[in-house]
């Protein structure tokens, strides 16, 4: 094999997994996806890429794919931004040490020593100084309420970690990510696409918001004992272990009518209907949420001791990977509608 070939391989894998096998080489491309976090760009790519799907998709509609490309890229950067932000800010407030959840799973930037703080901050105003270039060009091209968009989700962003505020610590982390994933993001995209924002997106925005947010209460399920240590109160640990994960199962399986009810009501087409092949894996997820962490890992089991957020996005990737799909096959055909829309 090439080594080309290995590094492509090696992006690939850093792609689903927080960090490389200790028999596999680092190079400067693996260090910066494990330093964003990288692994969950696909969430950010998919709720730019409905916003996006739903525009193309909307009878009349006239989109823009160079404003919506911009769009999603300046998502993916601003995705890279806030991880990094977070353990800028955990680490500068105590939360993140060596003894903590978050160096288990992944390297973190500055305790693994692959960068200092002044490092990390500059990787940070570089990536923002390049979303900020992206902000400019659609705000000339669409207007000032990009700003608003924009400004939104970095207020939620920064403020997510960073006093005062520190909406993770009060319950309000998962509130703000699903802010930010849908309505924000969706919505945003949409608006970039098309200079207009109907109502109805601001519903269509909400299922895939509900996913990422699943997302967060496993990560948060599975750092509850960690958490309340901290003193962090994310809404897992407010609600108590048992709680969260109903109300995980709750959010889960409310994406699903609420996908199919949009395509009855006739505010995108049919073909979201393939959501429904997303329900097998979700009553496998639903079945791990519905009792606590094994105390060890299954055998050859991955990313330990990350349990209940591997789940969420598994079951996440492969609905909205499905809701995408569906999305897609809309705007081909568009044409098709159920017989009473």
């Amino acid at each position: 094999m090439t080594t080309l070939a290995k590094r492509l391989g090696t992006w690939r894998y850093l792609m689903s997994h927080t960090a490389l096998p200790v028999d596999v080489e680092m190079d400067g491309v693996s260090k910066w996806l494990i330093i964003t976090r990288a692994t969950v760009f696909t969430m950010t790519a998919t709720s730019g890429l409905i916003g996006g799907l739903l525009a193309i998709g909307t009878a009349g509609a006239v989109v823009n794919y160079w404003y919506l490309a911009l769009a999603v890229i300046g998502l993916v950067i601003s995705h890279a931004a806030n991880n990094m932000i977070n353990d800028y800010f955990d680490l500068e407030g105590g939360v993140d040490t060596d003894e903590y959840f978050r160096a288990f799973y992944a390297p973190h930037p500055i305790l693994s020593g692959w960068l200092s703080k002044a490092q990390l901050r500059n990787a940070i105003l570089f990536a923002n100084a390049l979303d900020l270039v992206i902000l400019l060009v659609l705000m000339l091209a669409r207007g000032p309420l990009v700003a608003v968009f924009a400004l939104s989700g970095l207020f939620i962003s920064v403020f997510y970690v960073a006093p005062p505020i520190k909406l993770k610590h009060r319950g309000l982390g998962e509130p703000g990510v699903f802010v930010v994933w849908g309505p924000l993001m969706i919505g945003g995209t949409y608006f970039v696409a098309t200079g207009v924002l109907p109502g109805w997106v601001w519903i269509a925005s909400l299922p895939y918001a509900i996913l990422v947010t699943t997302v967060l209460f496993g990560k948060h399920i599975d750092k509850i004992s960690a958490d309340t240590a901290k003193g962090i109160r994310t809404l897992p640990v407010i609600l108590g272990e048992g709680r969260a994960r109903r109300v995980a199962q709750v959010l889960m399986i409310a994406f699903y009518p609420i996908v199919i009810g949009s395509a009855l009501v006739g505010w995108i087409g049919p073909f979201v209907v393939l959501v429904v092949l997303g329900i097998p894996l979700l009553l496998r997820v639903l079945g791990q949420f519905s009792s606590p962490r094994p105390d060890m890992p299954p055998h050859s089991y991955v990313g330990w001791p990350l349990w209940f957020v591997a789940g969420a996005f598994g079951h996440t990737r492969r609905a909205g990977g499905l809701l995408i799909l569906g999305l897609f096959l809309n705007a081909l055909l568009p044409g098709l509608r159920l017989p009473w829309t």
